[in-house]
């Protein structure tokens, strides 16, 4: 997120895409915490077909490098650092 981005959403009633970036940006953090709870992870990943879940990692690894310097990558993603 941008510096002067106020802090993320708590509720999915607040979220909106498309108004201007703060909200785009803390609706996205708000979208991706929800996404990746594990419960409903348990319920989605069984559903993915091969294809989905290839397309799906390509995308998320390819943000990851495209925008983290490998330092960062190391500290943020993989917390080794």
């Amino acid at each position: 997120m941008s510096e002067k981005t106020p802090p993320p959403m708590r509720r999915t009633s607040e979220m909106a895409f498309g108004l201007d970036r703060s909200t785009d940006e803390r609706s996205l953090v708000l979208f991706l915490e929800r996404f990746s709870r594990p419960e409903l992870l348990v319920a989605l990943l069984p559903r993915l077909d091969d294809q989905e879940i290839e397309t799906l990692l390509d995308h998320l690894t390819g943000l990851l490098k495209n925008h983290l310097r490998e330092p960062e990558y190391h500290r943020l993603f993989l917390r080794d650092r």
